[in-house]
């Protein structure tokens, strides 16, 4: 459950479009929650706290404000921040605007955004009318950080191709959470972002994977898209507990929308944990297991005894789908020139270059796929 604290602003940390970061100030002894007393405890500690700016201000130095503790306080490695629930005694005005979808719904900090196929929407029309995406490849992949890397992979293979990432909501909601979004559009690698389902802050809202992959191909204009979660993936151990699941059901989704499935294979030859050592235990059951359409599985043409691990691991999964061994010449060099760096599960490229590897060679197979 939620674990609230009262803190103050003491520095605004260097930010991003969508997020202040700020240096806040907490009661050592965890008052300040409204319990007791209420009395604040002379001892403090301070702590990062990330404040989105849409749902509930700009916090300034001085201000107080209401925080949730729980992923800080879990050391959650990509929620290891608090979290502004409110600024109390500063609120923000109403936000005037068209909106019927609430996502986050029915939380404290549910948030009302415009759907680009409600009524409303001036794309309601050629989304309500659209019925597929027109033979588009779209790459799926289990963890937010392959994105860069698939991108890296477009651009070594088709330069200038207009790619659009839809947002899952199996980590992140907030699509401000993502910098590395961010940092590929303003380089021009990404075209947009369409968030989906309880995800929420996109260029564009859609309600599911399938309204969010036609509303990038008929209103963001995709060649390819990239379907993944947001920053942040839930995982318990278990064969099917895990966020990545969804990886399946969009290979269902881009198929039965008459598009190109391309599935990028989660691949690590450093996590110490054995279920994700080579091909992960997420992608075998994702697409081995959920995906019932067939789709092109990507395999990394990697060097040695561990490339040969890794196609024997994905060998059973061509008895659904299309293995397509993709060569890996260049693309390290295309991972290098991204404009942001490289990071899965805190490993950089030199630590796993075949996590990097493998998503930037599913990209590489989705661009030979684009017609014309």
């Amino acid at each position: 459950m939620i674990r609230w604290r009262r803190g103050e602003v003491r520095q605004v940390l260097p930010s991003w479009p969508g997020v202040r970061l700020c240096a806040v100030s907490v009661p050592a002894d965890g008052e300040g929650t409204g319990e007791g007393t209420g009395k604040s405890s002379e001892a403090s500690v301070t702590c990062r706290a990330l404040a989105y700016t849409d749902l509930v201000g700009t916090p300034e130095v001085g201000d107080t404000v209401l925080l949730n503790t729980g992923a800080l306080d879990l050391g959650l490695g990509t929620g290891g921040y608090a979290l502004v629930v409110a600024l109390p005694d500063r609120l923000p005005a109403d936000r005037q605007g068209p909106g019927h979808l609430v996502k986050a719904r029915y939380t404290p900090l549910q948030a009302t955004v415009l759907g680009a196929d409600e009524q409303g929407s001036p794309h309601h029309e050629a989304l309500r009318t659209a019925d597929g995406i027109d033979g588009m490849p779209v790459v799926v992949a289990d963890l937010h950080s392959a994105l860069p890397a698939v991108l890296a992979g477009v651009r070594a293979e088709r330069p200038g191709t207009r790619v659009v990432n839809v947002m899952l909501d199996g980590g992140a909601l907030p699509a401000a959470f993502s910098r590395i979004v961010g940092a590929l559009r303003e380089d021009g690698l990404l075209t947009g972002c369409v968030t989906t389902g309880q995800a929420f802050g996109g260029d564009l809202e859609a309600v599911t994977v399938h309204s969010g992959l036609l509303a990038a191909r008929h209103v963001l204009g995709a060649q390819i898209a990239v379907v993944c979660q947001g920053p942040g993936n839930l995982g318990t151990g278990t064969p099917w507990g895990f966020s990545g699941v969804a990886c399946g059901e969009a290979i269902n989704a881009a198929a039965v929308l008459g598009g190109r499935p391309v599935a990028s294979l989660r691949i690590s030859e450093a996590d110490a944990r054995g279920r994700h050592r080579g091909v992960s235990h997420h992608s075998l059951t994702a697409y081995g297991r959920v995906a019932l359409a067939p789709a092109d599985v990507v395999v990394p043409s990697l060097p040695g005894f561990f490339g040969e691990r890794v196609r024997d691991q994905a060998w059973h999964l061509g008895e659904r789908h299309t293995l397509v061994e993709v060569s890996v010449q260049g693309l390290e060099d295309e991972v290098r020139s991204l404009p942001v760096k490289v990071s899965t599960m805190g490993r950089g490229l030199e630590e796993d270059r075949a996590a990097f590897l493998s998503a930037a060679a599913a990209g590489r197979h989705a661009a030979t796929l684009i017609d014309g």
